[in-house]
């Protein structure tokens, strides 16, 4: 079975990320529902995780030996669903079902109806707590695999963050990874005016996290900033990534608008003109 850390072939990262992205849009828009701002600006950490750091196998979903993903920022579903399926985790063709009555992809991920999904979440600030969990239950079985949570930086106004923070710090856990999609928008605003989380990476130091900040859209800072985390002893490892809240459409970037609301039509159309894909099709 599949043991390597990365696929058997290289993957083109960015090409891969602007197909996630045309997806998502193609997703919300048919579902009249959805995420689509966070899912853009988490759309190349999800990429970089999927397509070239996590070990994973789509024929084998639960592979003993696998890494671990916990959305914790469940809203952006459809990034992760998008991944998935490029990834082989479920056909393409899924993707049109979004939202949809009786659909495995539901608005937040369900980890009982999907493979690849290791965590049912959406209220925020709960995901962090269950990768905690999961590192340490891998750290008392004597497991290799790692722990990958992606948080959004609204998650980090709430208390159970904090105290799933303290507890990976506490257990020293270095098998996890904790990646902070820090594209500033929240449903209400910038998450500073909102309620202010700066100074972040003191903050993440002071709960013992090794603590790197990179820019969240440059693949060879993701990849390594995955690199030092890997390396890293002793200690559980956050990433702070800075990003742009609907990265790759120009009118969905640094806005809180579409946090939550699609695409109309002509949005979409725009959209996926910008981002360099075919037309919607129908009406």
């Amino acid at each position: 079975m599949a043991s390597e850390r990365a696929p058997t072939a290289p993957v083109d990262l960015a090409g891969t990320a602007k197909e996630i992205r045309r997806q998502i849009i193609r997703m919300t828009y048919r579902a009249r529902s959805g995420h689509p701002g966070g899912s853009l600006s988490a759309t190349d950490l999800l990429t970089a995780l999927v397509f070239h750091e996590m070990r994973l196998d789509p024929a084998h979903p639960d592979w003993p030996d696998r890494d671990r993903l916990v959305l914790s920022k469940g809203h952006a579903a459809p990034a992760l669903y998008a991944a998935l399926a490029l990834r082989g985790f479920l056909p393409i063709e899924e993707l049109a079902t979004l939202r949809q009555l009786g659909s495995r992809l539901q608005g937040h991920v369900d980890r009982k109806r999907l493979p690849g999904v290791e965590a049912s979440t959406g209220c925020l600030g709960q995901g962090l707590g269950i990768a905690v969990g999961m590192a340490l239950d891998a750290r008392l079985a004597r497991r290799t695999h790692r722990v990958y949570a992606l948080l959004g930086d609204g998650e980090c106004q709430a208390g159970p963050t904090w105290e799933a923070l303290l507890a990976g710090g506490h257990y020293a856990l270095d098998n996890l990874l904790v990646i902070i999609d820090r594209n500033r928008y929240e449903t209400d605003g910038d998450t500073e005016s909102i309620m202010g989380v700066e100074p972040l990476a003191d903050k993440l130091r002071a709960f013992r996290y090794e603590t790197i900040e990179i820019d969240g859209h440059d693949f060879p800072q993701i990849l390594d900033a995955f690199d030092h985390a890997r390396a890293t002893r002793g200690r559980p490892t956050a990433i702070i990534a800075r990003t742009v809240k609907g990265r790759g459409v120009s009118f969905m970037e640094n806005t809180s608008a579409y946090h939550g609301k699609p695409p109309t039509r002509e949005e979409a159309e725009t959209a996926l003109r910008e981002l360099g894909g075919a037309p919607l099709e129908g009406r």
